[in-house]
Parts: C-alpha cells; structure tokens; sequence
C-alpha cells in the first residue's frame, strides 16, 4: 500500500534541517490543520450555497444569481456581508445565555467533525482509531443546541421547532450508527482511513457500496434527516412553524444556524464517500496504472499525482452526492412529522437492525470478500 505524502513529517523534518527541534516544530505545525478544516469548511458552505441557488434554479427553469460575480459566484459572499451587518435582536423575555449559546452548539461540533475526515492516506488532520463513532458522538450534541435555542426564545413555534429536531435527530441516528457499525464490522476498525484502505484493492469493484447497498440507502436517508434538509425539514417547516427554532434569530446568530446546516450537509457527503464510495480511492487504482505505464509508484512525482488525485476524487464524490440532495429537494415534497418518525422507527431502524445481522453471516461465510 503506498503510503502517500506525510505532510506533517515533512513539514517537521523541514523546520528539523534549520536547527529547530522537533518538539518545537510540532507547536508550529498544530495550527495549520485548524486553520485549513475552518477555511475549507467555510469555503465548502459558500460553494454549496451557490450550488443550491443554480441547481434549484435550474430545476425550476430560472436562471438563478447572475449579477454578483461571473455566473453569480460572489452571491453567497453578498449574503454573508449582508448577515454580518445586520442588526442581532434579541427578545426582551428570552434566556440570554441559551439564546447565544444555542446557535454555537449547533455549529461546534460539526466544524470539529472534519478533524477526522481523510483526504488521502496521510492527508487528514486527526488520524485517530475511532473516528467515525466521534463523528456519530458529536453529532449527537447539535439536536441538544437546536432545542436550547427553541427553548430560550420563549416562542411557542420556537419550541415546537426545537423539540421536533430533538425527536428527528434521535429517530434517526438509531439506524445512521447501525448501518456504520456494518461497515466497521467488514472492515475490522473504526478508523476512517483503515475504511478507505480495505476499500482500495480492486478500484471500483471493492468499493463497500457493492457489498452494503442497503447500508448505503438507509445511511444516506439517515444523514438527509440529520442535517435536517427537504423532505426531513420538519423543524422549520415555514408552513406550519414561521421558521421553527429559528423564528426570533437574526444576523450572525440567524447565519451560524445556515452555515451549521450546509457544513453538515457537506461532511455528510464526504462520509458517505469515504464509508461507502472508496474515499480518495479511483475508480482504477494508480497502482495499477503505474504498473501498466512501467512507473516505479514511490517516485515523487507519482505520489504528488496520486495525492492531488485523491483529493480530487473525494471532492467529486462528496459533491455528487450534494447534488443529489439538492435535486432531492426540489422533487421529493415535505412528509408529516408522524409520517418522518414511522419511516424512523418502523421502517429503517428493523431494516438496519436486519442489514447488521445479515453482514455478520456473511463476514462468518464469506470471510474473504467481507473482511473476516
């Protein structure tokens, strides 16, 4: 398995060679991997944003933002400026401290959950052994911020809206962490880059979504419902709530709730690829073609070819899948919320509970092609 670029090594090994001792060059790397999860989350929500615009635009026959920008490009940035500037009211018989916190804790921890996403087999900030289950534990905590915020505005729609995201989100998370533990099972660990690996033999063919089709439906379902997006947006449906937990925010409080929804609806498809779409892997692996062109794959070049490779096939993958979400609200219309908690508890926790059963007799049958 070629080991790709080790950005971090090389980067200390660099401040090494100038008489800097590694403890020190460590402390001067830890902030770079921050700062680049922040800019690349922030400049994901802003290229999401104009995708949602163009694509539901076109969905509709419109055109879509035009003006700001070449081909409207600068309307998510507008947008933002026009957030930042807006005056934050606060009503007069709200809690302040949940009415601030809330809008924070919705946004937190899914900034912190790009910590263990990998973009190739060293380019990941935070390589730890349990990285998807603290991915599933920290999304845990925003339906606790989504609620705080319903709670503190002391509206009625506010509150409907923060205890249907509460009951959404732990309908839902059941069969998301059931149809995970599927694919941790066949890949014996929950380390998002052991996945990816057990996923790299054969290309495309040994991709897991070949082996867990329904892991992979009910995943996807269950990620859709948890960031909340049409037709699972029950918590804000403007029809019946104004705007849910949302009614009485305004400015960059109103702002982190969107930005919270589109960085999550992001991470969700990077997951996705790396659980089930082979993550950095290509769909023919460059292994392979090295072998075939008669290249040695540990030269530099080829791993400066097969990392920029990788990162690219993540973001391809991941962003295919946010175009399908964002045609999937435009087709499919908003269910009820007793018909979202049905297909919750009755429908997908049985099938993800059976999906789990099934992958375990066939890891025991068929220890070969489900990693026994």
């Amino acid at each position: 398995m070629n080991s790709g670029i080790d950005l971090q090594g090389t980067f200390i090994q660099s401040l090494s060679d100038f008489g800097i001792s590694a403890e020190l060059a460590k402390v001067f790397w830890m902030p770079f991997p921050m700062l680049l999860m922040i800019i690349g989350a922030t400049v994901g929500v802003l290229v999401n944003v104009w995708l949602e615009r163009k694509i539901s635009a076109a969905a509709q026959q419109r055109i879509g933002p035009e003006y700001a920008g070449p081909l409207g490009v600068l309307q998510p940035v507008a947008d933002g400026l026009k957030l930042v500037f807006k005056e934050d009211i606060q009503p007069a018989k709200s809690d302040p401290i949940l009415f601030t916190m809330g809008p924070v804790l919705v946004v937190m921890p899914v900034f912190l959950s790009y910590l263990i996403v990998p973009f190739g087999q060293n380019l990941v900030i935070t390589n730890i052994n349990t990285g998807v289950f603290l991915w599933i534990a920290l999304s845990s905590i925003v339906p606790i911020g989504l609620l705080m915020a319903g709670y503190s505005s002391n509206n009625k729609y506010s509150l409907l809206g923060g205890l249907r995201a509460a009951a959404q989100s732990i309908s839902y998370e059941i069969p998301l962490a059931l149809s995970v533990l599927a694919i941790v099972m066949m890949s014996n660990s929950l380390n998002t880059i052991d996945i990816v690996n057990q996923q790299a033999d054969y290309g495309i063919l040994s991709w897991n979504i070949w082996r867990q089709p329904v892991g992979f439906v009910i995943f996807w379902i269950a990620a859709l419902a948890e960031c909340e997006r049409l037709p699972f947006d029950l918590p804000e449906a403007e029809e019946e709530l104004v705007a849910g937990y949302q009614t009485e925010y305004s400015g960059m409080k109103f702002a982190l709730f969107f930005v919270g929804s589109y960085v999550n609806l992001v991470l969700s498809a990077l997951l996705v690829a790396i659980l089930y779409l082979g993550g950095w892997s290509s769909p023919i692996p460059i292994d392979m073609l090295s072998n075939l062109l008669g290249v040695d794959p540990s030269t530099s070049w080829v791993q400066v070819v097969d990392a920029s490779l990788g990162i690219s096939m993540t973001l391809l993958k991941a962003y295919f899948l946010v175009f399908i979400a964002i045609l999937t609200r435009w087709t499919v219309p908003r269910v009820r919320i007793d018909q979202l908690l049905n297909l919750g508890w009755k429908f997908l926790l049985p099938i993800s509970l059976a999906n789990l059963l099934i992958t375990a007799a066939l890891k025991l049958a068929f220890p070969t092609a489900f990693g026994g």
